[in-house]
């Protein structure tokens, strides 16, 4: 079976409980060190997808250091919530994840505070499973945080399901546009046009790629059998204005255009433009530190805010960790030495038997001269201090004292480090699996491989730009072309400061650092010239023009710059006709 196959495989298993491993040893549970969390479904079958079902829940946690019996009052929380099995392939495994909204009896949202974390209503219970370290997600996102990064914040407990115990789980916040979580502007419906177009956005690539977005124009590898879809996560599909779809998918595609170009790498007009490059740094480190085998092509997030908040495309939050540092046996992940990036990149057997690819912009970024520089002087940096081998290590060390105990009552009913026979979905080989017979083993292996992947990049983290890289940019090209803003535009928009007479404007802006004979003319999609902007010779300076589309009808038109006896560059723009 190859990975080809995955989600119809976890369709079959949703359609036939019991065709694996079921059995669950009985647990005496009666308190714990841990907060308990005890839901009642009151005999409903949690769905895999909408509509979730109503429940109720009580979290019995009287404080850190304090131990809770299963016989308290509820003091966490006591009330209703909506739940469903959540994950993708992980909905096939034995032990579910469920995701939750905390509501009130009338079924609109209670905000409220679980375990200490910050008041919300939509929430995670993440179920470690094929992961026995029980701690690959809790550590990843400690890790980002200290980096000054928003990662989802964890709770451990154990949960008791419908007069069952389900074993050991982590609380987790939902990725969502909020203050205390992905903290950009609320998008409002009536939020379309200038600065407040602009954001707040929050994208993802991932399964499912039927899910509302756009699709990538440009394919991820030569000869793909499809692109990337950048899938809406807020505002959602169903409450995103046709205006704000639009903005969106042309800042996008603004970007992937000019990666696409020979001068990606400009330092002032290239990608610096459009990234918050320090995010996208840190989200290649965190995903090469781990080699995690999703990294960059599942559950992969992005954010923007308004350009007035500093608006560019963010990486991020990072997201499901559980198949990392060496947890699984494809696509090369195991293994101490090579970038996980490239092998995505690169390797033809993963572009014969995945479908779920990486954009073709990261191997660029990944390969930039400045980028890499960065990306070195950051690890270098972290080396120091967050990722330092104590550093880690301690982090570990915290979170298995602190389930030491649930451990053993988890392990009781789902599989041990160790044990093969997981049961409830597809599995890869554990390369690991005959060197682990017990949890301390288990722990032993994954600081190991950390070293040593640390080890690996500290002495290769310097060489990323000796590998050929096909698609060099430069900066020191005569000219360049900005792509026009707003786009698209139309009679319902004008530029920045534009007065009534300005509605229907766009501004074209160019750079050149010569004195050079040049044309920039406007032309429609059968070629037909519709204006000449500009004719003649200008010395070094930065341009603009606006181009008014009154009386133009509307539709895609695209403007070239041509620098006489040179190179031209051409660009799309939207017009919106009333």
């Amino acid at each position: 079976m190859t990975l080809k196959y995955d989600f119809c495989w976890q369709i079959l298993l949703l359609l036939i409980p019991g065709l694996f491993y079921q059995g669950q040893a009985q647990v005496s549970f009666t308190s714990s060190n841990l907060p308990i969390v005890i839901i009642d479904t009151h005999g409903q079958a949690i769905p895999y997808d909408d509509p979730r079902i109503m429940a109720d829940m009580d979290i019995l946690y009287k404080g850190g250091g304090q131990r809770n019996f299963i016989t308290d009052a509820p003091n966490n929380y006591s009330g209703k919530i909506s739940i469903e099995i959540h994950g993708q392939s992980s909905a096939g495994w034995d032990k579910k994840s469920y995701g939750l909204e905390t509501e009130n009896s009338d079924g609109s949202n209670r905000n409220v505070s679980l375990l200490d974390l910050p008041e919300e209503n939509d929430w995670i219970l993440y179920a470690p499973y094929y992961d026995r370290s029980l701690m690959r997600n809790v550590l990843m996102y400690r890790l980002a945080r200290h980096m000054g990064l928003y990662a989802s914040r964890t709770r451990y407990c154990e949960l008791v399901l419908n007069g069952e115990y389900k074993g050991l789980y982590v609380l987790m916040e939902k990725i969502k546009r909020d203050k205390n979580r992905v903290n950009i502007n609320k998008l409002k419906a009536d939020e379309v046009s200038g600065d407040d177009v602009t954001g707040g956005y929050i994208l993802r690539i991932d399964k499912e790629p039927w899910n509302p977005g756009f699709d990538s124009p440009y394919l991820p590898f030569p000869n793909a059998s499809h692109g990337i879809r950048y899938q809406y996560r807020y505002p959602k599909p169903d409450d995103i204005a046709v205006e704000q779809e639009t903005y969106i998918k042309g800042y996008v595609y603004s970007f992937e255009n000019m990666m696409h170009d020979s001068t990606y790498s400009d330092t002032l007009h290239g990608y610096v433009k459009y990234l918050n490059v320090p995010s996208f740094v840190d989200n290649v480190l965190l995903n090469e530190l781990s080699r995690n085998v999703d990294g960059y092509r599942l559950s992969a997030y992005f954010y923007k805010d308004k350009d007035s908040k500093g608006g560019k495309l963010t990486a991020g939050p990072i997201w499901d960790y559980n198949f990392s540092f060496g947890n699984v046996g494809y696509y090369d992940s195991w293994k101490i030495e090579g970038w996980q990036l490239l092998y995505f990149a690169d390797n033809e057997y993963f572009h014969q038997v995945d479908d779920f690819f990486l954009p073709f912009w990261w191997k660029l970024l990944f390969k930039d001269k400045y980028f890499a520089g960065k990306l070195k002087t950051r690890w270098q940096n972290l080396r120091q201090t967050i990722f330092s081998q104590d550093s880690i290590f301690a982090l570990i060390d915290m979170f298995a004292d602190s389930i030491a105990e649930a451990r053993q009552r988890n392990f009781q009913i789902w599989p041990a480090p160790g044990e093969t026979d997981l049961g409830g979905g597809w599995f890869p080989d554990d390369p690991r699996s005959s060197e682990i017979h017990s949890y301390d083993d288990e722990i032993f292996q994954l600081k190991d491989w950390i070293v040593r992947r640390m080890n690996w990049i500290d002495e290769n983290i310097g060489k990323i730009t000796a590998v050929e890289n096909h698609r060099h940019g430069t900066t020191a090209l005569n000219y360049t072309l900005e792509q026009n803003y707003p786009n698209p535009f139309g009679p319902g928009s004008a530029v920045s400061g534009g007065s009534l007479q300005e509605k229907g404007t766009t501004v074209i802006r160019y750079t050149l650092r010569k004195n050079v004979r040049l044309r920039l003319t406007i032309y429609n999609v059968l070629g037909q010239v519709v204006r000449e902007a500009v004719h003649g010779r200008q010395g070094p300076g930065t341009y603009q023009i606006r181009f008014n589309g009154r009386g133009l009808p509307g539709g895609i038109y695209f403007y070239r710059l041509q620098i006489s006896s040179g190179p031209q560059w051409v660009r799309k723009m939207v017009f919106l006709s009333e």
